[in-house]
């Protein structure tokens, strides 16, 4: 009577990724940690705002993803901005390696989330926002607003 029931807990959100970006396509992937940054993770101490992901040799890699020590590690802490490994199938990397050589494509971390025990950090295959995109998007999201506010009232 087992349920295969998925649970995500999140660790940490990109959300100036979507300011930023355009987000295309979403992959997920493993990251390769050490003990004390796994247990700094379940505290939540880990920030990706700054943070971004580049394919070298085959090999994928998250830059400026900064995971707190972790308290009770002592020497066996690793550095908090140290460049660390994403795990993907061959396939999926070569995909991302063939859409990042086209102009104008980037990968993002979106999200870190620990997924059944294991972390996990959601890529975002992603293209540049321009000035007026931002401006667009800023104006979508007030008119939104505006109209939830004035239903909120009315049905008060």
């Amino acid at each position: 009577m087992a349920q295969n029931k998925e649970t995500q807990k999140l660790i940490a959100n990109n959300k100036k990724a979507y300011h930023d970006y355009f987000i295309d396509e979403t992959y997920e992937a493993g990251v390769a940690l050490h003990g004390t940054e796994v247990k700094s993770m379940r505290m939540g101490k880990c920030s990706i705002k700054e943070s971004f992901i580049r394919i070298e040799n085959g090999e994928v890699f998250v830059y400026g993803m900064h995971v707190s020590p972790y308290e009770k590690g002592n020497i066996f802490n690793k550095d908090p901005l140290r460049v660390k490994k994403l795990l993907m199938h061959k396939y999926e990397i070569n995909k991302l390696t063939g859409k990042v050589a086209e102009k104008g494509y980037t990968l993002v971390p979106l999200q870190v989330y620990f997924k059944e025990g294991k972390v996990k950090v959601e890529i975002g295959l992603a293209r540049g926002k321009k000035l007026y995109d931002k401006r667009e998007t800023i104006a979508k999201k007030d008119a939104r607003r505006e109209t939830e506010r004035e239903f909120k009232v009315k049905n008060l």
